[in-house]
């Protein structure tokens, strides 16, 4: 099914979509300190975006019909563009060549545990508001 050309287009809209939206926060975000913190914002974004959606998706129904497609174009095509675990891998490299361990560490750990933060909050966001609408 996800090797349909109209869905592989689909997923690319999306894609395209969010790889605008990121270019975006990494032109209007500073580097303080050398800290990345436009890709540490969009991968902690993406996240509680991804949490919020899938779990909406799933409360509503089986993954079928239009939220199959809402999964396909908001999950994989734009929150896939948007988020960039490659460049947080680069950004890690870069702080690491640098000599900037411990800024290196923190960004790691930031990353993720917020990461991880951001996703079960947007779950719960999502639970909640399936609980208003019942």
């Amino acid at each position: 099914m996800h090797l349909q050309p109209r869905l592989i287009l689909w997923v690319a809209s999306g894609g395209v979509l969010g790889a605008a939206a990121r270019i975006g926060v990494t032109h209007l975000s500073p580097a303080p300190a050398g800290f990345p913190l436009a890709t540490f914002v969009v991968n902690v974004v993406g996240a509680f975006v991804l949490g919020l959606l899938l779990q909406g998706l799933s409360d509503a129904g089986p993954d079928q019909g239009r939220r199959r497609l809402a999964r396909l174009w908001a999950g994989t095509g734009f929150c896939g563009a948007f988020t960039t675990y490659s460049s947080f891998a680069v950004d890690t490299d870069e702080l690491l060549r640098a000599g900037q361990l411990g800024l290196a560490l923190a960004y790691v750990a930031a990353t993720l545990m917020l990461g991880a933060v951001a996703t079960l909050a947007g779950v719960a966001a999502a639970g909640l508001r399936r609980r208003r609408s019942v």
